[in-house]
């Protein structure tokens, strides 16, 4: 059954601190923040697990890609956040909230980690505390957690933070660097009910 994604009522999602990180908005207006962006979603481990329907080649593309979800942010159906050091404020890497549904509650979580933070959990501590926020402050019921068949890194991730294996979705997302073949996901996901896991 289809259901209508509403604007969400809140306000614009703060900055979250906690597990030595702050997580951020994304500016498209910043040069800095474009040009990590651009290094991030063209960084070959990301291209590796990852096929967007539009790529991230250029900076012009980098710029377009976060003007885009500063509107999802602003319709209520998304929101990104850059994560960063909390003491330094280094830029480590992503962790986005996608297709949030407020009707049932519902939302799925993504990330990505720059290649010289990765080995500090980073992904982890994100996880953990953008989770807490959507079942605190978005109110959602159900966060859910994709990844390819054989990313084992991000399934020990997701365990880690307390989202079980659920199942296998069949040709669910596009094989690597092609948008005309498809391959196996891995799908995770977390209650509200369900007890905190600290995956630090």
């Amino acid at each position: 059954m289809a259901h209508t994604r509403e604007r969400s009522p809140s306000h614009p999602a703060p900055e979250l601190l906690g597990h030595g990180l702050r997580l951020r908005h994304w500016d498209a207006d910043s040069d800095a923040d474009a040009e990590i962006w651009l290094r991030g979603r063209s960084d070959p481990e990301f291209r590796r697990w990852n096929t967007p329907l539009k790529a991230v080649a250029d900076l012009d593309d980098a710029r377009a890609s976060l003007r885009a979800a500063a509107e999802a942010a602003a319709d209520g159906v998304s929101v990104a956040f850059r994560v960063t050091d909390a003491i330094s404020d280094t830029t480590l890497g992503h962790v986005g909230v996608h297709e949030i549904d407020h009707v049932v509650r519902v939302a799925r979580i993504g990330y990505w980690v720059l290649p010289e933070a990765r080995g500090h959990r980073v992904a982890a501590r994100a996880l953990t505390l953008v989770a807490r926020w959507t079942f605190t402050d978005l109110r959602l019921h159900r966060l859910e957690l994709g990844h390819a068949l054989g990313h084992d890194a991000s399934c020990r991730i997701a365990e880690r933070c307390g989202f079980p294996y659920e199942g296998t979705l069949r040709g669910a997302m596009f094989e690597a660097g092609r948008q005309d073949a498809f391959r196996d996901v891995h799908l995770h996901a977390r209650l509200a009910t369900d007890p905190e896991v600290a995956g630090r």
